[in-house]
């Protein structure tokens, strides 16, 4: 009975230990939203990455190698926002980056906000906050739990990178203005910048890391995993004859200092302020959990210019590996290993360039949005004798005129289903298209269909869903229209994403179960014992809170 005893006694013990251990909150959250990044792109060039970045994560911490976005349109301002809200455009609201009002007849940007001013630069480019976000965010729930004592902070190159992550309650969201070269942000949240963001900028990174020509970190030829340097389907700087390094941005500079954003070092300078912030704002420092909302945005601009397979794509990477390095690096001095956890993740992928599929006999193409607006247009005349009732052809949606219908009591859910049947059998590279009347009643289990369901708002979304079919997207800016890369589809090309975790409560381990990108939030909320955001649709991943 004695030797049963003190068993139970060291079970129990042991219980209360390994408990004790698995609930210890972290003094910082750190969460890494790497803008278009597939992901393969960590297998892929995982042979030039060190051991202390990207593979740091991968063997010292959880890789959830199965996640998708499980909504579409798969776009920078959705993908922040449903990482960070558990939920997806159908309830967050952030439907695109910018989305058609039928209110005034116009587009509005996901962060714009007329009621605030700029602070530290440009008034454009800092009228930014994140009024247009419905729900709360894991950052916000955060904020609630400490009683407003936890600080939360946002930063990227991008303000919808800075903003939608740190939530509404956010203390901080710091972005970049290449009109001033500054680092930028609101009156929603402050009157002035701190000192340490003005010493900051007075520093002139940009400046320095547009001094020079961009070359390979390497030497070029050991960029085997990449296409050609001298590729036709990558985009030229201006002013460049072929787009090859090295990139000679000192030329390419112009009058502002936005060029930094299309090179790695755009990621270097999001690492800096980053570890500036943690260190001025005394981030990690007390017992209450602070949280910094990171997204490094270089890698979605050299993407969309140089598109999946080039070598600036992977120069990119390898000098993001070593910026990681360099931040868990500073983690690791400044909090201690074990007192910081760090998720990285992605706000969407993209599709390898159309016309490298085509010209590799592969099923894919390019569509004019403007024969679709147009095609509508004219079918609306022949249909019903006017083209009033048509608004405008934006994000793969058509917009129609509710009010003008309304008024001629047509059937606004007809009028959808017979552009949606138009559409379909009269385009090439359409695969379907889908009248919003019909998604509010939806209940099919299809992938594609419920991922289309749950980034339709009633509001904020189109009245006819378009889906091009795969390995189809619209002509791209720049270029002659078929060079660099987009993304923006339900397919798992723009879907499928990195997730890996690290830090305080994670053991080493990975998955290849399906995991939705809304998983994440319910997940840190678990860990960081708060409510779960107030529209979340997401599970925890139960092997990391298990």
């Amino acid at each position: 009975m004695k030797k049963i005893l003190i068993l139970s006694s060291l079970l129990i013990s042991f219980c209360a230990v390994t408990f004790a251990q698995k609930s210890k909150q972290p003094k910082l959250v750190i969460g890494i939203v790497v803008d278009q990044m597939r992901a393969d792109y960590i297998e892929k060039y995982k042979c030039k990455y060190s051991q202390k970045g990207f593979l740091r994560l991968q063997s010292q911490g959880f890789d959830c190698r199965n996640t998708n976005y499980n909504y579409a349109p798969t776009f920078t301002g959705p993908g922040h926002a449903s990482i960070y809200t558990g939920t997806t455009p159908m309830l967050n609201g952030i439907v695109s980056n910018d989305w058609y009002v039928r209110k005034s007849n116009d587009t509005i940007y996901c962060v714009y906000d007329r009621n605030v001013k700029s602070i530290g630069g440009e008034s454009g480019p800092g009228r930014m906050s994140p009024n247009n976000l419905l729900t709360t965010t894991i950052t916000d729930e955060l904020q609630l739990t400490t009683q407003g004592k936890s600080k939360v902070i946002g930063i990227s190159l991008k303000d919808r990178g800075a903003i939608l992550p740190a939530g509404r309650a956010a203390d901080a969201a710091y972005w970049f203005d290449g009109y001033t070269g500054n680092w930028i942000t609101s009156t929603w949240y402050m009157t002035d910048l701190p000192e340490w963001v003005k010493n900051f900028n007075n520093k002139k990174y940009p400046d320095l890391y547009l001094s020079k020509p961009w070359n390979t970190l390497l030497p070029i030829d050991q960029y085997t995993e990449s296409d050609v340097d001298d590729s036709p389907y990558e985009m030229k700087f201006k002013g460049e004859e072929k787009p090859v390094f090295p990139h000679n941005l000192p030329a390419f500079k112009g009058t502002s200092w936005d060029l930094v954003r299309r090179t790695p070092f755009g990621n270097t300078m999001t690492k800096d302020i980053a570890k500036e912030a943690i260190t001025a704002e005394h981030m990690g420092e007390d017992g209450i959990t602070d949280f910094l909302c990171v997204s490094f945005s270089a890698t979605d601009y050299v993407g969309h210019q140089f598109g999946t397979n080039a070598i600036e794509l992977e120069d990119t990477y390898i000098r993001l590996d070593k910026d990681l390095e360099d931040l868990f690096a500073f983690l690791d001095a400044k909090c201690g290993k074990d007192n910081y956890l760090v998720f990285l993740t992605a706000d969407h992928a993209a599709i390898q360039n159309p016309q490298s599929l085509i010209d590799a006999k592969l099923n894919a193409g390019f569509i004019n949005a403007r024969v679709i607006n147009d095609t509508v247009i004219d079918y609306l005349k022949q249909q019903y004798g006017s083209a009033k009732y048509f608004s405008c052809y934006d994000n793969n949606q058509v917009y129609l005129n509710r009010k003008a219908i309304a008024e001629d009591k047509l059937n606004l859910e007809e009028v959808q289903t017979k552009i949606a049947q138009y559409l379909s059998n009269i385009i090439e590279g359409i695969y379907m298209c889908v009248a919003g009347e019909t998604l509010k009643n939806n209940v099919s289990v299809d992938p594609l269909m419920v991922r289309i369901k749950n980034g339709y708002h009633p509001e904020r979304s189109g009245d006819v869903i378009v889906m091009y079919a795969p390995g189809w997207i619209e002509n791209l800016y720049g270029g002659n229209g078929k060079q660099g890369t987009t993304h923006g589809s339900p397919y798992s090309y723009d879907t499928h994403v990195p997730l890996l975790w690290m830090g305080t409560g994670i053991t080493q381990g990975s998955t290849t179960r399906p995991i939705n990108i809304t998983d994440i939030a319910p997940t840190l909320s678990f860990l960081l014992n708060t409510n779960l955001p107030n529209a979340n649709k997401g599970l925890p991943i139960y092997e990391i809170t298990k």
